[in-house]
């Protein structure tokens, strides 16, 4: 009787299990999944872009040294797992990390990976390589990195000029991938090689990317899926009637912003929809190399123009963070409380009062009712940059400047700015990681590649140093902290807020984890199948 009993209860607990969660046996081979892409990118080479329309469909067809484990969804130095490495450790001085590799990997024509992939790498993301890549945005991130080494095929050691305990974090982003030594920068653009779970089979600009399964792949029984299309369909209401005719099967994680979720929802109540922080702030870009924008004090005064409140409830519907240069906890690690980006200089809620010490600021530089400041405003082409710059624009009437809106097609936007060819933008900081490593040096750090209005700032530049080599997480938040009020008092680029925005999904989607402080590093999708 009690042994019947036993085999009741062991029964009972897997019907529970089948109906409430996606237990291990339950995974599908096979199938196509489609996910509706916002925009198209300029090429596939991941190291010479900066926007997902690369980057995400991208990441699957490479590999990392290590990555953040796909479902877990805040990244973290406790969420790194092994990829082409199988194991890493740090020398006793801090300044060593060295990583064994995978032994019988191959590229996906047949080529044996081995360590000096890795060395051909980080030559190229250094510039010591021979040959160069187009664009390098993240050229900042390894600047402490002083080389790498090989010892045979299956050992490789990065050195560095001093201790840096978030190098591994960086390592892990989808934005560090291991290229192949043998295939030229220039052909990845347009057919890159890689060693993940996913091949590349074509780009038509403006219409579709395709990956099809890499059966040779070497981690046994992933993918699941046969391939994945991503036709791209720049009009979001166009995509939104894609989704909810099934006619794709997701649209591209992380795109749908507050207005346009209300719609999917209400079109189609079934779908699997969360709405995460994305690890990216609105920011107000001022080309202070060009005149009058080279005057600090006019550039504090655009700065006191801001109402982040109001623009967070226009624009996303309430849903959306005020913060500092970090991402705001609790999703964020490193951000400042709110009670404490209130101190920050133009970051007080009381908008009426810091456009009363704008406009004072405005008039005694000889602007007024009767003498505005005509100005473009750019920003890229796609319906929410549009949206947010209308706004922008708008507030910034209230101190006397004429803002005339100047869209830019999105795959040439990057470049514009990185050669400071515009006067007023609003721009978009797109964080990789929620590290402060990859937040200061890439794009606040004097000469950094990506740095888009070419602020820089010698004491702050050593601040960066100070936290990056800094072990004592506590130590290192209060110089973090310290870095993001004196970027304030200095006007760097402004925060304007931190956006939010969702992945919607059909609900036979399966194995989808949406990360909460990043929409760079979640994109693999070897263990993404179909149930249906």
């Amino acid at each position: 009787m009690i042994c019947n009993l036993c085999v009741l209860a062991v029964a009972a607990l897997l019907l529970v299990t089948m109906f409430t969660g996606e237990v291990a046996f339950a995974q599908k081979q096979g199938g196509v999944l489609k996910i509706g892409q916002f925009d198209s990118p300029a090429s596939m080479s991941i190291h010479e872009e900066s926007s997902n329309t690369a980057e995400g469909p991208m990441m699957g067809v490479f590999n990392n040294l290590v990555v953040y484990d796909q479902h877990v969804p805040q990244n973290s130095i406790e969420s790194i797992r092994p990829d082409l490495a199988t194991d890493w450790s740090w020398d006793e001085d801090r300044t060593r990390l060295t990583f064994h590799l995978r032994h019988s990997v191959k590229w996906h024509d047949g080529q044996p990976f081995t360590a000096h992939d890795v060395k051909c790498t980080w030559g190229l993301l250094t510039g010591k390589a021979s040959e160069t890549l187009r664009l390098n945005p993240r050229k900042a991130w390894y600047r402490n990195l002083e080389e790498v080494t090989t010892n045979g095929d299956y050992e490789v050691t990065f050195t560095l000029r001093r201790p840096q305990p978030a190098l591994l974090a960086l390592l892990a982003s989808g934005w560090a991938p291991v290229y192949p030594c043998h295939v030229s920068p220039r052909d990845m653009r347009s057919h890159p090689i890689g060693t993940g779970p996913f091949k590349f089979v074509e780009f038509k600009p403006n219409e579709v990317i395709r990956v099809a399964r890499n059966p040779d792949y070497w981690k046994p029984g992933r993918p699941y899926l046969d391939g994945i299309v991503y036709p791209i369909i720049k009009n979001p209401s166009t995509r939104t009637l894609a989704f909810v005719s099934r006619q794709i099967d997701m649209i591209q994680p992380y795109t749908i912003f507050a207005p346009l979720l209300r719609e999917v929802r209400a079109q189609a109540p079934e779908a699997i929809c969360e709405l995460v922080p994305q690890n990216i702030y609105r920011d107000l870009l001022i080309n202070r190399s060009r005149s009058p924008f080279d005057n600090r004090e006019l550039r504090r005064a655009m700065a006191l123009s801001l109402d982040r409140r109001a623009m967070i409830d226009i624009l996303e519907e309430g849903h959306g963070d005020i913060g500092a240069t970090m991402l705001p906890p609790p999703q964020g690690r490193w951000g400042m409380p709110t009670e404490i980006v209130e101190t920050l200089p133009g970051y007080s809620l009381d908008a009426q009062k810091n456009r009363g010490e704008a406009r004072r600021i405005m008039q005694e530089l000889g602007y007024g009712p009767d003498r505005r400041l005509a100005v473009k405003v750019s920003t890229r082409n796609t319906t929410p940059a549009v949206n947010a710059t209308v706004v922008l624009v708008d507030q910034l009437k209230e101190i006397s400047v004429n803002g005339e809106l100047e869209p830019i097609d999105n795959a040439l936007w990057f470049a514009k700015v990185m050669r400071h060819d515009y006067l007023v933008a609003q721009g978009a900081t797109f964080k990789s990681i929620d590290d402060p490593d990859q937040t200061f040096y890439e794009t606040y750090a004097c000469g950094a590649e990506n740095n888009p209005d070419g602020y820089c700032n010698p004491e702050i530049d050593r601040l960066i140093d100070q936290q990056s080599a800094e072990f004592d997480e506590q130590k290192r938040k209060q110089l973090v902290w310290e870095i993001e009020r004196r970027l304030a008092e200095d006007g760097a680029r402004p925060v304007i807020y931190h956006t939010r925005s969702a992945t919607c999904r059909q609900p036979y989607v399966k194995g989808f984890t949406s990360l909460v402080n990043s929409v760079y590093n979640g994109w693999r999708f070897e263990d993404l199948w179909l149930d249906n």
